[in-house]
């Protein structure tokens, strides 16, 4: 781990909200993600069950945390199961944790190794009236690999048959939808990073400059400021790249008058940050490409107004599309005709913004929380339209990172250069 450790009161805080949704007599069993093979004996980088990071802090493979607030013996009302290290493991893989740097990051006093778990859970279970495990419930997108939980699940329903087994997913996802201040604080530094890569890159590129070399000042700059990485794959897309939505290639050369969609955010302490901008190969928008700038950032600017506790996705997305109609009729994409014979189902302006506008953030990307749930306080969203015209040869895209206050937005990304004429004030700077 790069990014220093946060403090373990935000994980205690958690684990106590989490405690309160529990029925009574229960026991609750999260289990860290897999290490999934890559090739040979390699494995993919690990990335952490973000539920089991929320509620413990724990950033390492093979780790178990048990909750059991009622158990009657108040040895096991809270543990934290590690691998246990040794000299092998030393010289190969180099530190995990110790019992005591566990218990400072997670705030959990009881900590064993995973090779008693076995023992612990038998000797406690039998008292336990409901067994609540944990899926990935996201709805972004199916699951088809049998991960760690599927068949932690199947082991345990052979074990212990006549339990009342529950799902913590739905726990977990009342909990991480709304954001503590700690959490927020998190996103914020991941945010920080990203400023200074974009602006990194802003004073970099220049015409025959390729999207992999833009990519790399990205990542020097994540890394330099302790950053684990990329949030996600980052987008590097130059020209009619952009027009490309998951466009990942990063492989072209800039060419002079182009203009780049650049969507790359930091993560931090498995907090992620997630930024969109465009901006002109030659430091300069042309008057046409600065009017469709213009239009996606008023929508922008407009649709963060929206995003105010108790409205609803739908309206909110509703919304949105009325306002990216009003601008896609101004510059001239589509006409009053074609609106008033659209399809509902997939209204005129989906031709040129066919993406969401918004999704929630935090552990994950496209984070854990309710579809179908209105605006709370504690949220914490992306605000990102776009304009996509490959007749053009250009897409233009800008995203900023929003909480939703009872008071207020607050954009955790205001300090990012956005407007037009920054951008090309900066890159014609001297270095």
């Amino acid at each position: 781990m790069k990014y220093q450790n946060p403090e373990n009161k935000l994980f205690v805080k958690n684990r106590t909200n989490f405690n309160k949704h529990l029925k009574n007599n229960s026991l609750a069993i999260f289990n860290s993600n897999d290490e999934f093979p890559r090739s040979g004996d390699q494995s993919f980088p690990f990335k952490q069950n973000c539920d089991l990071f929320y509620l413990s802090g724990i950033d390492q493979e093979k780790t178990i945390l048990l909750l059991y607030p009622d158990c009657p013996n108040p040895l096991y009302r809270e543990v934290l199961f590690l691998r246990q290290t040794n000299e092998h493991i030393k010289i190969w893989e180099g530190h995990k944790y110790t019992k005591p740097m566990a218990e400072l990051a997670s705030g959990i006093k009881k900590i064993y190794w995973l090779e008693d778990f076995d023992n612990i859970i038998h000797s406690i279970i039998p008292y336990a009236d409901h067994i609540y495990l944990n899926t990935n419930e996201n709805d972004s997108s199916p699951h088809t690999v049998a991960y760690r939980d599927i068949r932690f699940i199947e082991e345990m329903k052979k074990r212990y048959p006549l339990h009342h087994y529950e799902r913590a997913a739905p726990i977990m996802r009342q909990l991480r939808e709304t954001k503590s201040a700690e959490e927020v604080q998190l996103i914020q530094k991941a945010c920080d990073i990203t400023k200074d890569a974009f602006i990194r890159v802003l004073k970099f590129t220049r015409p025959e400059v390729t999207e992999y070399e833009i990519e790399a000042e990205i990542i020097h700059e994540f890394i330099r400021q302790r950053a684990t990485g990329h949030a996600y794959p980052p987008i590097i897309a130059s020209g009619n790249n952009a027009n490309i939505l998951h466009y990942g290639d990063n492989n072209q050369t800039c060419k002079e008058n182009e203009l780049i969609l650049m969507d790359f955010g930091a993560e931090y302490a498995n907090y992620n940050a997630d930024l969109s901008r465009t901006i002109p190969v030659s430091g300069r928008f042309t008057p046409r490409q600065k009017d469709v700038y213009k239009s996606v950032q008023h929508v922008m600017q407009e649709a963060k107004k929206l995003m105010i506790p108790g409205t609803s996705i739908n309206d909110y997305n509703t919304n949105a599309g009325e306002l990216m109609t009003e601008q896609l009729v101004r510059l001239g994409l589509i006409s009053l005709e074609e609106i008033k014979n659209q399809n509902p189902a997939y209204p005129a302006y989906k031709k040129y913004f066919m993406h969401g506008i918004s999704h929630h953030l935090g552990l994950d990307v496209h984070d854990f929380a309710g579809r179908y749930t209105p605006f709370t306080a504690g949220n914490l969203l992306t605000c990102e339209p776009g304009i996509y015209i490959p007749a053009e040869g250009f897409g233009i895209r800008l995203e900023n990172n929003i909480l939703i206050t009872a008071d207020g937005n607050i954009d955790l990304m205001a300090e990012i250069p956005l407007e037009a004429e920054e951008i090309e004030e900066i890159m014609n700077s001297p270095i």
